[in-house]
């Protein structure tokens, strides 16, 4: 079935559809084939298939997951579900459980969001989180209980998605890295977090990039070795961790899932939230990395740690994906 799904040209989708709905409550049968597609195709599939049948797709795989039927994995249902989404609407549900963690909020979640995300994205996320939940994101981060470093700069960074200028200014980042310098490592005691945090509310990510390289060009290292030279806190953990998301995406990704697929972390939810974000970006990129860090390759490390089944399927279906 999946082959002849594969094989259709047809840009009307309607004989995928058909396809879909006769073979209901065998969803692993559909794997190959959806996440072979593109994300727009298989949106453009979700489309034609409620027009066709007055259903959605996306609905049908959650009672699917709800029902535990023979031969449906729930993790698959929800990764399938968030591959078929809007970027926009898939980012403001990873949101939103980032936010409902039974223990913790899964800060790392959100700064993947704020980081790797454009504003006029970041706009679209907040629309659709506002819509579906009925609560602003941003709102929904400065109550965080009990407030935390990562919070902060959220904040910040989702401030200035709202204020920043695209544009970069060679001038401006040398400046804000003498600035970073010049209240961090650069004086006695710790980093002072007031300066940080309004650097961050008022760059953009590019430029925040840019005033790191200008750190490193002047002073010799990555900022984060200053960061980590200092006495380091929550607040300089935090930073760290943000920093490097911001200055290196594919091997800030490769250290997030290599970690999650060896069941290093409490962030298991890591694997299928990268490999479905990343997949039509910058997976080339981060197989490279990946295989260039552990010596390893990123389907092999799948294959031999995350049990056989639709699940594993679907992650080596997009871990094949080339941009």
């Amino acid at each position: 079935m999946a082959t002849k799904i594969l094989a259709s040209s047809s840009h009307s989708f309607e004989n995928e559809c058909k396809e879909i709905h006769e073979s209901r409550g065998r969803w692993n049968h559909l794997i190959q084939a959806l996440v072979t597609r593109t994300q727009l195709e298989c949106r453009r599939i979700r489309e034609t298939y409620k027009d066709m049948y007055g259903e959605d797709l996306i609905t049908l795989l959650q009672k699917s997951s709800l029902r535990n039927q023979p031969g449906v994995s729930p993790k698959t249902c929800a990764a399938l579900s968030l591959w078929m989404l809007h970027p926009h609407e898939r980012d403001a549900i990873v949101a939103r459980e980032a936010l409902l963690q039974d223990n913790d909020t899964n800060y790392q979640a959100l700064v993947e969001i704020f980081v790797g995300r454009k504003s006029s994205h970041i706009a679209l996320i907040k629309q659709a989180y506002l819509s579906k939940y009925k609560t602003q994101l941003d709102q929904d981060i400065i109550n965080i209980e009990p407030p935390h470093p990562y919070q902060k700069i959220l904040v910040a960074l989702s401030t200035s998605h709202k204020a920043h200028q695209a544009d970069v200014n060679q001038h401006t980042a040398k400046c804000d890295a003498r600035r970073l310098y010049e209240t961090g490592e650069g004086s006695p005691g710790a980093i002072d977090e007031g300066t940080v945090l309004e650097i961050f509310t008022k760059r953009s990510i590019p430029h925040l990039k840019l005033t790191f390289s200008c750190y490193k060009h002047i002073y010799g290292h990555d900022y984060t070795k200053s960061i980590t030279d200092v006495n380091s806190g929550e607040f300089e953990d935090a930073l760290k961790m943000v920093v490097k998301c911001i200055c290196n995406p594919p091997n800030y990704y490769v250290k997030i899932l290599f970690a999650s697929i060896k069941g290093m972390t409490a962030d298991r939810g890591a694997i299928t939230r990268v490999m479905v974000s990343r997949s039509e970006t910058e997976m080339d990129e981060i197989q490279r990395v990946f295989k260039a860090k552990y010596g390893i390759e990123l389907r092999e490390t799948i294959c031999n740690s995350i049990p056989s089944g639709d699940y594993r399927d679907f992650l080596l279906a997009l871990a094949n994906k080339t941009v």
